[in-house]
This record gives structure tokens, sequence and C-alpha cells, in this order.
């Protein structure tokens, strides 16, 4: 059988600059996209021209922030995409090799990160499972100081991006990937998990962390726009799109968490719900 055409639209830097201006996006600001490059049509370039047309939408002052993530950098009992044989995680946990900025990968979050986690002059976070990488200006100014035992709270990337009135951008993506929700888990009594992963020296090592789910997140976003009138939505490309304050969407997560999602404090083994679990 021919592989059929592409159904389009066919999607253009140019054009998707212009409309992520239309959108709102301002030029010289700081802008935490999540992305999905399909969402948006038949991209000439692919992900090279998304990025392109970010960094022209928010112009040579405008810092441009993407998670890079790297779950499968964790204990292999908590594997479920998928699983593997028990016998085989001592030699796993042995002859993981360690988290290193430059060279290791984000998994799960799409191929926009990727790419610019590999740009010209990108920079990237610290920390082995919840990195963030940047360009701009302002990349180090928000990435130095992610902290190994604080994930995504205070001494990360997340709670700079609060505090210097950063903006999320939705492209094609549901609530469920707004990673700034998690800062709210911090701020409310929340669980606490241990997280295995390889040591920066080589071998294994275990830290107790605030547990991290994004279980509810797409109703918490629902209510967050039902109840909030922030967030501006538009289409970019063939994708609908969401623009708000990272600072609007923590503020409104932590009153909203804290009704609907309690959780007991408890200390939960690895491999439990809320670790670094292999995407």
């Amino acid at each position: 059988m021919p592989t059929p055409p592409p159904t389009g639209p066919l999607v253009t830097r140019d054009a998707l600059a212009k409309q992520l201006r239309l959108l709102g996006v301002r030029t010289g600001e700081i802008l935490l996209a999540h992305t999905s490059l399909s969402s948006l049509g038949w991209v000439n370039g692919g992900a090279v021209a998304v990025v392109q047309a970010l960094l022209d939408a928010l112009g040579p002052d405008g810092t441009l922030v993407v998670p890079t993530q790297s779950g499968d950098l964790s204990d292999p009992a908590g594997w479920g995409n998928p699983p593997v044989p028990e016998e085989w995680w001592a030699t796993i946990r042995a002859t993981m090799p360690p988290y290193d900025p430059r060279t290791t990968p984000s998994r799960g979050v799409g191929v926009l990160p990727e790419t610019l986690r590999t740009w010209p002059g990108a920079l990237r976070s610290a920390h082995p499972q919840t990195s963030f990488a940047a360009v701009g200006p302002r990349a180090a100014e928000l990435l130095d100081g992610h902290e190994p035992d604080c994930r995504l709270g205070e001494r990360s990337p997340l709670a700079r991006l609060e505090q210097l009135h950063a903006r999320v951008l939705m492209l094609g993506t549901g609530y469920a990937t707004c990673t700034s929700f998690h800062l709210a888990e911090y701020r409310i009594p929340a669980p606490r998990v241990r997280v295995g992963r390889p040591a920066p020296g080589g071998g294994w090592e275990e830290i107790t962390e605030v547990s991290i789910t994004s279980d509810r997140f797409d109703e918490l976003g629902h209510d967050f726009e039902r109840d909030r009138p922030v967030v501006v939505r538009g289409t970019v490309g063939a994708a609908e799109a969401r623009l708000f304050q990272v600072a609007e969407a923590v503020a409104y997560a932590e009153r909203w968490l804290a009704v609907h999602r309690p959780r007991e404090e408890e200390i939960q083994p690895p491999g439990r719900p809320g670790d670094g679990r292999r995407p």
C-alpha cells in the first residue's frame, strides 16, 4: 500500500512565529514551553523550525525553557513501560550511567525539548531526573542551583520561573503535562518517597523526596480555566494553544490540590507511585 500523503496543514517557521505573536507571546519574556510537534500539522523543518519560530517570537532578549526530564535514570523496581525482570535489577543499578547534562537524552517529553537541549548555547540544569534546558540571556539565572534533592520544588527552576514572572505556553498538550502544578505539591502536605538513581560518581544512591504525580492534573487544569479567566487560548498551526502565568497556575493548584487530592504524609519505598519511573 502506498503511503498516504500528509493531511497538513502545511506550517512554516514564519507562520508559526506570527501565530505565536498573535496568541500573545511577547518579545523579551521568559517562556516555559510544553509541546506536541505532531499536533501542529506538517511542519516544514520539523522540531528545528518550531524552536526557531519560538525564538523568533521571543526575540534576542527572550528566554525559552523546556523540561528535559530523564525518568529512566531511576530504580528499575518501579519501571512499568515496560517492566524488566527482577533478576536484572541489581545489575541495572550497578551499571546505569550517571546523569550528564551534556549527553543524557531527555525522555518522554517529546522531540522539541531534545532539540532545544542540543541547541547552540543551550544550558541544562543539574537534576538527574527532572532537568530543564533553556536558551536565552536568562538561562543561567533560571537553571543554576537545581538541587539534587529537589525535583520540582523551591530549589528548582520552577520556583525561579515563578519569581521572574515567566509564562507557560502549551502547544497541543493537555494539562497533564503542566509541570508548574508540581511546584504546588511541594507547598502542601504530601507523601515522601525514597528515590533511587545512579550516583554522580558511580554506583547507586537513594534520597528522600516529595512524592510527585500528575494524577488529576487534567481536572485541575479544567477548573483553573473555568475559575480563573487568565488563560489565553488560540490556535498555532493546527494545535490548540494556551498561554498563562506560572505564578497563576501554581497559586490555583495549591488551593485545588489541598481540597481535591489530599494525601497523607508517609515515606514510600522506591518503586511505589510517585517515584521516578521509566516513562
